[in-house]
């Protein structure tokens, strides 16, 4: 648990970014409620207290000339029947409290400033907030009244604020522990929410450490469907599509090997049998014979893998020039005649009068085509056709290689185009010459698409862009 609070964790930044906002937020929140009550409890006691005493000031207008408004006056405040809320007094000429609602003197009523303040104002009037000597906090409200009579110069009604704090107080204990409860509960959502990221995260991160060193073995568990679940659907296709690569990797080292190491064991052998046998001079020419094929193809093979490392890393060029493809083709037919009769099969080439001539790279066109070439012969058994045809269509050069062969499964069929990808096993090859053959005739504004039925044969057909006269 405490890991997840680490530096520069998701925990750590949500809380911060989120958490922390949020917090910040609900105590301004909470401030504010609290100042608006007090206003609020302020603003209802001011106009309780001055709505009262200006009742019992206009009441004692009526008495104002008759002689009995000092009896009036002292009958008003023994009586006053909100003693239980508030304290009347009056105050004399001398600043000080004459008479009491409750019948109390205290001294520290003697001087507030609220009858000096009262009296140098305009409208005769006080209002104000006052701490006491015993530390009670009132508010005071004054009037000056209009009689002649010096006792009672002044009426003062005050009433404590202390209650009103206390239900302040309460109030904030109250919205505290409201907020301190939404809080909480968004803590707790939200770290169960957050640990439903950063677990599968973190369990991606283990495994993608062991997929990077290698090992395709475990997968990651999917758990629900959301973005997690699709990041981890994603992870699981990479790591078996990684683990497929890696697998034809292999595939492909060992093919390689194979491949290399078949024409230099003949290379070897008939080299060691012709040193042995000098005088032999059939011997030697057959050796030589042998000798040269093999290192024709080793060279071939060198070649290829040179032209797929150059695609791979971008380098691979095209020069291109106006081309006869019935030239290229003819030469890559010509060259598989005599292979095709050794191997007792039939090569027959349908070759047409005349076509469109096609801008590209003669030397690499006719590499196309003679690798689909030696596929279509290399993949058929004795006594079987390849069949080569040629013609225009809708402006477009189209080539058919067709072949009675062994065919490719339709699981294959979509991957025989695939670097490193070898379909049959039991037949030479690196497994690269048809990748190199597609990005050639992609790179001609082309397209190349296999079709195959598993022990019936497969066809090939090349469509190139033919010239168009200006």
């Amino acid at each position: 648990m405490l890991d997840l609070f680490k530096k520069q964790s998701i925990t750590r930044r949500w809380l911060i970014n989120s958490m922390g906002i949020v917090v910040a937020v609900l105590i301004v929140v909470e401030i504010l409620a609290l100042i608006l009550a007090d206003n609020y409890y302020s603003s209802a006691i001011r106009q309780s207290l001055v709505s009262t005493l200006e009742g019992i000031s206009a009441e004692l207008k009526n008495y104002q000339s008759s002689a009995g408004y000092s009896a009036e006056v002292r009958s008003l405040v023994e009586s006053f029947p909100e003693k239980e809320k508030f304290e009347l007094m009056t105050i004399g000429s001398s600043g000080s409290t004459t008479l009491t609602s409750s019948g109390f003197q205290p001294s520290e009523w003697m001087d507030l400033g609220d009858y000096e303040a009262a009296k140098s104002s305009e409208t005769g009037t006080s209002l104000s907030e006052t701490t006491l000597k015993s530390g009670e906090h009132v508010m005071v409200y004054t009037v000056m009244l209009p009689g002649p009579v010096e006792e009672y110069s002044a009426m003062r009604i005050m009433t404590s604020l202390d209650g009103v704090r206390g239900q302040l107080l309460r109030l904030g204990i109250m919205l505290s522990a409201v907020l301190l409860g939404i809080v909480l509960l968004m803590l707790f959502s939200g770290m169960y929410f957050v640990r439903s990221i950063v677990i599968p995260v973190r369990q991606m991160c283990s495994i993608a450490h062991n997929y990077a060193s290698g090992d395709f073995r475990e997968r990651i568990e999917k758990t629900k469907e959301d973005e997690i679940g699709e990041l981890a659907d994603a992870i699981n296709y990479m790591a078996t599509e990684l683990e497929n690569s890696d697998k034809v990797k292999n595939e492909f080292i060992s093919s390689v090997s194979h491949e290399l190491r078949t024409p230099l064991t003949a290379i070897k052998g008939w080299s060691e049998t012709a040193l042995e046998m000098p005088d032999d001079p059939e011997t030697v020419q057959k050796a030589m014979r042998v000798i040269t094929g093999e290192t024709q193809r080793l060279s071939e093979m060198v070649e290829e893998l040179l032209d797929f490392s150059r695609i791979q890393d971008g380098r691979f060029t095209l020069r291109k020039e106006t081309c006869d493809i019935l030239a290229e083709l003819g030469e890559a037919v010509l060259i598989y005649t005599e292979r095709a009769k050794s191997l007792e099969l039939e090569l027959k080439y349908y070759e047409p009068q005349m076509l469109p001539f096609v801008y590209g790279d003669r030397a690499r066109l006719r590499q196309v085509f003679i690798n689909i070439i030696d596929n279509a012969v290399k993949y058929s058994n004795p006594g079987g056709t390849v069949s080569v045809e040629a013609y225009e269509q809708k402006g477009d050069i189209v080539v058919l290689v067709s072949d009675t062969g062994v065919g490719i499964s339709p699981d294959d069929l979509p991957k025989v185009k695939t670097k490193f990808y070898k379909a049959n096993h039991t037949r030479r090859g690196s497994g690269i010459g048809l990748a190199v053959a597609n990005e050639i005739v992609e790179m001609h504004g082309g397209s190349l698409i296999i079709n195959s039925v598993l022990g019936k044969g497969t066809t090939v057909m090349i469509t190139l862009p033919g010239m168009t006269e200006s």
